[in-house]
C-alpha cells in the first residue's frame, strides 16, 4: 500500500484524549492551501473552484485530531464570518452575526482529510457541514473514531470512502445527503501500515458518460 500521508505540522493531543473530544461534537437540527470538499446537490462528491468530481472509489484518510466546531455566518453565495475550534474545546462564545447574514449563525462542524489511494494521492481537504445530514455524517463518523480509539487506540485513521443518500422533501424534493463509509483503520504511522490494510481503488468504467467524464476534466491543469 502506499504510505499513508502523515499528519503533520501540529501538535497533537495524545490518542486517549481523542474519544472524549470526538463525543463531544454537538449536533442539532477554508484554510489557505487546502480545497473545500463537499457533495452537490445533485449527490456527487466535489472539491475545489472548479467543482471536480471525486474519483470513484478513491480512499480518503480522516486526520482524527482535526474535528471542529463553532458557527458559519453566510452572505449572499459568500461567507461573512467564521468561528471554529477543535472539539476539545468549547463551542465559541458568539457575538451579533454579521448584519448581511441571511441565516444568522449556523451551526457547523468538520474535518481534514487526505488522499491515500486513487488519482488525487496526496490532496489534502477540508470537509464542513451545516446541514443537518452533514452534520449527522461527521457525527456518526467521530463516534465511530472514539469507539476505535477505546478498542485500539494504535489504529485511530479511518479509511473511508464516500456515498451518499436521498430522502424526498415536501418542498424541496429529492435532498442528498453525505455518507463516510468506513473501510478500516490504521495506524498515525505511515512506517506500521501493514498490507492487508490496503484498499482496492475501484476499476473505472469501461465506458463513462459523456456528462461525467466533463465533471473530472474540469480540473484546472
Amino acid at each position: 500500500m502506499s504510505n499513508l500521508t502523515t499528519f503533520g505540522g501540529a501538535n497533537l493531543p495524545s490518542v486517549k484524549a481523542l474519544s472524549g473530544a470526538l463525543r463531544s461534537i454537538q449536533f442539532s437540527s477554508g484554510a489557505s492551501g487546502i480545497l473545500i470538499l463537499k457533495m452537490d446537490k445533485t449527490g456527487h462528491w466535489v472539491f475545489g473552484a472548479d467543482q471536480t468530481e471525486v474519483e470513484d472509489g478513491s480512499i480518503w484518510a480522516v486526520n482524527p485530531f482535526s474535528f471542529v466546531h463553532g458557527y458559519i455566518a453566510w452572505g449572499k453565495g459568500e461567507v461573512l464570518a467564521e468561528k471554529l475550534v477543535p472539539v476539545s474545546e468549547p463551542l465559541p462564545q458568539l457575538e451579533p452575526a454579521p448584519a448581511a447574514a441571511e441565516r444568522g449563525w449556523e451551526m457547523q462542524v468538520g474535518m481534514m482529510l487526505v488522499c491515500t489511494e486513487g488519482e488525487d494521492k496526496d490532496m489534502q481537504a477540508r470537509f464542513t457541514a451545516t446541514s443537518v445530514g452533514g452534520k449527522r455524517a461527521v457525527q456518526t463518523l467521530a463516534v465511530a473514531i472514539a469507539d476505535q480509539v477505546e478498542k485500539d487506540e494504535t489504529k485511530p485513521v479511518p479509511l473511508v470512502t464516500f456515498a451518499s443518500e436521498h430522502y424526498q422533501h415536501k418542498t424541496y424534493g429529492r435532498i442528498y445527503t453525505p455518507i463516510f463509509n468506513i473501510e478500516k483503520f490504521v495506524s498515525l504511522d505511515a512506517n506500521t501500515v501493514d498490507e492487508d490494510a490496503e484498499l482496492e481503488v475501484a476499476a473505472e468504467p469501461e465506458a463513462e458518460p459523456e456528462a461525467e467524464a466533463g465533471r473530472r476534466r474540469r480540473r484546472a491543469a
